[in-house]
């Protein structure tokens, strides 16, 4: 009854089903990874003292910036040179602005240095002047943001001394020097008051933010895919043996039997049972048309039955 797996056309069918199980399996399973080191990240995150109680570093101490160094108070001394307003920053849910200027460092690298943040819009708000001569600056240290990160305005056309993205990438292109692939923001602001400090962000990667939850919804489509292409591959297998037992039983012929398996596996609708059904009443109302007459013709004359007895 099974033999027409064998069959060119049911290989072609076995080895996709072979293929695309173990495929959306490793799919799954590597997404549930993905979910699972975002866990694991976000606890060790957890369990790591705040910024402020660690013990500041240089700069080059701790660079390149990853999940272990990002928050870390980081030093660095130098001169502020340019000023740039980074515009379209909230913080405590009201709009206004990041003052990030040029710490030109002994090494001739510049790091950018967010001093703090103002409320209003840049060019209608005043901004406190940068200290002058050599300075040493601790602040919190922070990865090159891009274009997912939030508040970033990556659209360009702002006015010249506005910036829309803290990156080395953006500012090489606005300075005739080198500039550091990271950034820090200072908790500790003008006597003044009048900027407050941007709070160190979490390292990108390392919360259960929506697109970790993401990585777990894709890991549960990943697996129905596998189940679905098993159900549909049984699915197959039971009509073409339904068709295959009604050939054998000579309930249809060849032809049909192909038309039937066709029809089924690409409809589900329509047996062969449905269609004895529908043509033995036809045939047994063309046996009583054809005896009917006779049966008439006797009853409706009596009279000739008597003549001819």
């Amino acid at each position: 009854m099974y033999r027409f797996l064998l069959t060119p056309r049911w290989w072609g069918i076995n080895l996709f089903v072979v293929l695309a199980i173990p495929f959306c399996i490793f799919m799954g399973t590597w997404q549930l990874g993905r979910f699972e080191d975002r866990v694991q990240t976000h606890d060790a995150a957890e369990k790591q003292p705040a910024p402020g109680t660690r013990a500041a570093k240089p700069i080059d101490d701790l660079l390149p910036v990853d999940t272990v160094t990002s928050g870390r108070p980081a030093t660095a001394t130098g001169r502020y040179a340019d000023q740039f307003l980074v515009p379209g920053r909230k913080l405590d849910d009201k709009s206004g602005f990041y003052v990030l200027n040029m710490l030109r460092t002994d090494g001739g690298k510049a790091l950018p240095v967010v001093r703090g943040w103002l409320p209003g819009r840049p060019g209608h708000t005043a901004v406190p002047a940068a200290p002058t001569g050599e300075v040493t600056v601790t602040g919190d240290l922070q990865a090159s943001e891009n274009a997912g990160t939030t508040g970033v305005d990556s659209s360009g056309g702002l006015p010249p001394g506005q910036l829309g993205m803290i990156s080395a990438a953006s500012l090489v292109n606005l300075v005739p020097y080198d500039v550091y692939d990271a950034w820090v923001t200072l908790q500790d602001t003008d006597a003044t008051g009048s900027l407050r400090p941007v709070p160190a962000a979490a390292a990108q990667g390392t919360g259960l933010d929506l697109k970790a939850f993401q990585n777990l919804g894709y890991t549960g489509e990943w697996f129905v895919f596998a189940g679905f292409v098993l159900f549909m591959w049984f699915r197959l297998v039971r009509r073409e043996a339904e068709a295959a037992r009604d050939l054998k039983l000579g309930l249809v012929s060849d032809t049909d039997a192909g038309t039937n398996a066709d029809t089924n596996a690409g409809t589900g609708t329509g047996t062969t049972a449905d269609t004895e059904a529908g043509t033995r009443p036809a045939i047994a109302t063309a046996s009583t048309d054809a005896t009917a007459p006779t049966d008439t013709t006797d009853a409706a004359d009596p009279h000739v039955s008597a003549d001819a007895g």
